[in-house]
């Protein structure tokens, strides 16, 4: 058997990454991911349903799990107005020792079990790739939709277009509208140097307890809200209000685990008074990683700020044993950017567009 491919590696991805936070629901030809806890955190839109994989196929072995990131020092102080005096910012540590990647010998995953056409749960540590079916149809769909309105969550589907082509008209005709995440890969052998920063802006890798998680983890909510690169109103003020929410709310204490076990990775760019000003996260599986949730606080957009955070992510999952780094866009110019970076053209995610994206 040859070498997997890179759509078998993103495939894999795809059916691999949302076991750690979910368990699978089998309907026919389709799968539906759920996830375990109520506000748990999740991967690709909470409770996505996915075209499921035929048979087996050749890919990389599964690694002993995702590499845990090492504790930081201490972080800045919480979001607050600037001070007059700048407080240092820890740099980006070196991390455990580096996982080796695959080997070089590809093996089989097991094909994944057929279920029932009324769905039936399906192990949450199970994942396979391989050809997609092509025998999905309107029945199937509105067995997953039946369900998702059951639980109470959006009607949502994600896949690979060049995988499923048939699955878009099918899902259109169902009322659903599709969206298209191009995706980009890193060249493996792309030299991935640091990029420049403003003075004073350094980007670490946050542990659990880091003092920054909150306003972290409320960055994307204010960059994703005002869509594009340019220079917006939102800024540090919004931004101290949204982490107080997600605080209330419980979503940082939801997220620490998460980080704990290594199965999310979250890096941010700090100004020297301890404000994030951008952000991003990737999700290890398999030695093969999307980048996602890049995004910089509107008032600090133009200054290189994203790029920066995506490349200390990219070389933080490289030296991590991670040889497959993709990522999807939805903007003409921030693809450009990425291009700027090594990443090249590999495919296209599709998605219901009204589905909360990746890292939101």
């Amino acid at each position: 058997m040859g070498e997997p491919t890179l759509r078998d590696r993103i495939e894999l991805y795809y059916a691999t990454v949302p076991l750690a936070f979910a368990d699978a629901e089998e309907f026919g030809p389709l799968r539906l991911f759920v996830r375990k806890g109520e506000g748990a955190p999740y991967y690709g839109g909470p409770n996505h349903a996915y075209p499921v994989p035929a048979g087996p196929a050749p890919v990389a072995p599964a690694s002993a799990g995702p590499a845990p990131v090492a504790p930081v020092p201490a972080g800045p102080a919480p979001v607050a107005p600037a001070s007059a005096g700048p407080a240092p910012v820890a740099p980006v540590p070196a991390g455990p020792a580096p996982v080796a990647p695959a080997s070089a010998g590809p093996v089989s995953v097991d094909p994944v079990p057929a279920g029932s056409a009324s769905g039936g749960p399906v192990a949450s540590g199970s994942a396979s790739s391989g050809p997609v079916g092509t025998d999905i149809n309107a029945a199937d769909i509105a067995r997953v939709r039946a369900r998702q309105r059951q639980l109470g969550v959006a009607e949502s589907f994600e896949w690979l277009a060049e995988v499923t082509p048939s699955l878009r008209a099918l899902v259109e005709a169902a009322g659903l509208p599709v969206a298209e995440r191009p995706l980009m890969v890193l060249d493996p052998h792309h030299p991935l140097p640091p990029q420049p920063l403003p003075e004073g802006v350094t980007i670490r890798i946050l542990d659990a307890d880091d003092p920054g998680l909150p306003a972290v983890l409320a960055l994307p909510r204010l960059a994703f809200a005002d869509v594009g690169t340019a220079v917006g109103p939102a800024g540090r003020a919004e931004l101290a209000a949204v982490a107080e929410k997600l605080v209330a709310d419980g979503t940082v204490e939801t997220m620490r685990p998460t980080l704990l076990t290594g199965h999310k990775v979250l890096a941010a760019a700090f100004a020297p008074d301890g404000t994030p000003l951008a952000a991003g996260h990737y999700h290890p599986a398999r030695g093969i990683t999307e980048i996602g949730g890049i995004g910089t606080l509107p008032t600090a957009r133009r200054q290189g700020l994203g790029a920066a955070v995506m490349a200390a992510l990219a070389t933080h999952a490289r030296e991590h044993g991670v040889h497959t780094v993709f990522l999807a866009y939805a903007d003409a110019a921030v693809a450009r950017i990425y291009a700027r970076l090594g990443f090249r053209p590999a495919g296209t995610t599709l998605l219901i567009a009204d589905q909360p994206a990746r890292g939101q």
